[in-house]
């Protein structure tokens, strides 16, 4: 049995999209963002109190990218995953992993929008700076999409996979802070990957508590 503890708009969507992609049987936990994920019970699947928490085959997992991978070369007939010797397997590592790069970036903006509650607690410099990271960071895609011959419709010359949907999810956080304006190839491959049914299925369904209240937060100033 697989169980995925989820909290909407969090890291752990790429895993409820892996899964659907996959298709294979698990179950969904919801979780509120909030202090209820340092309980005793949530800590003894995740330590740091933190989403997702995986358990599958008796044991659990707490890192996305460890999941990933897992579930990629415990399912290889799907084709998401690049497994070891294969061509496409070093490029593959580098874009599951780095959709945390990305994230790291949401992780600060997030903080300095949402969770200090005190506009003296908050840095519009920081916020910029951090914004203007993520620009950096849709560039990086744009490049990998355009390369040096025509347009890639995914990130791997392979076709679709994980990597996508690491990356994608992180781009669907992402652009709460930064909008894809002047990443035409960006904007159209997102747009492919949010018309997936599995990608629907991840997102908040009816009641789910949100972490974005907004489609957009602006840095003070900017608006």
């Amino acid at each position: 049995m697989i169980i995925l503890h989820h909290a909407a708009q969090t890291r752990s969507m790429r895993v409820l999209w892996l899964l659907n992609e996959l298709g294979v049987a698990f179950e969904t936990r919801l979780h509120p963002f909030d202090k209820s994920l340092r309980q005793p019970q949530y800590l003894a699947l995740s330590p740091v109190g933190r989403v997702p928490a995986l358990e599958i085959e008796g044991r659990p997992m707490f890192e996305s990218g460890a999941m990933v991978e897992y579930l990629c070369e415990k399912f290889p007939d799907a084709g998401l995953g690049r497994l070891p010797g294969t061509a496409e397997r070093q490029d593959w590592l580098v874009w599951v992993h780095f959709a945390e790069t990305i994230s790291q970036h949401v992780a600060i903006l997030t903080q300095q929008h949402i969770m200090l509650r005190e506009d003296a607690m908050r840095s519009p410099t920081v916020m910029r700076l951090e914004a203007a990271r993520l620009g950096k960071c849709y560039g990086a895609i744009e490049a990998q999409l355009t390369g040096a011959g025509p347009q890639h419709d995914y990130l791997l010359d392979g076709g679709f996979s994980a990597c996508d949907i690491c990356v994608g999810q992180a781009l669907y956080m992402a652009q709460h802070f930064a909008r894809l304006d002047g990443f035409p190839a960006t904007r159209q491959w997102y747009a492919s990957l949010i018309a997936r049914p599995a990608f629907q299925a991840a997102l908040p369904q009816p009641g789910e508590s949100l972490l974005y209240a907004r489609e957009f937060y602006e840095a003070p100033g900017d608006d």
